[in-house]
């Protein structure tokens, strides 16, 4: 999912185990029990993964507010991070917001 230009709607997978540990989010993957740590700028953007925000704004309410951090070279590190995690099946990514 490279399109720079659409949205991106991210979700938590439910086939997960996540707790919080400090500012670090610890994640099992049920699938093949990997475990994951994300630091606490990963940690903003699973806690905001709602699958109704798009990812641009979970980036600029979640890192760019609170992290000294251009929006831009934030937002590609936000789709870097999001694309390798869906990867692992631990966040969905959809070009559609979630049906409630």
């Amino acid at each position: 999912m490279n399109d720079s230009t659409g949205k991106k709607y991210i979700s938590r997978s439910q086939a997960v185990a996540a707790r919080m540990l400090g500012e670090e989010m610890m994640i099992m993957s049920i699938r093949d029990s990997a475990l994951f740590s994300l630091n606490p700028t990963a940690s903003a953007i699973w806690q905001a993964a709602d699958g109704v925000t798009p990812l641009r704004e979970i980036v600029e309410r979640a890192i760019v507010a609170h992290f000294e951090v251009e929006p831009d070279t934030a937002y590609r590190d936000a789709v870097e991070l999001v694309e390798a995690l869906a990867g692992h099946g631990i966040l969905k990514i959809a070009a559609e917001p979630a049906r409630s």
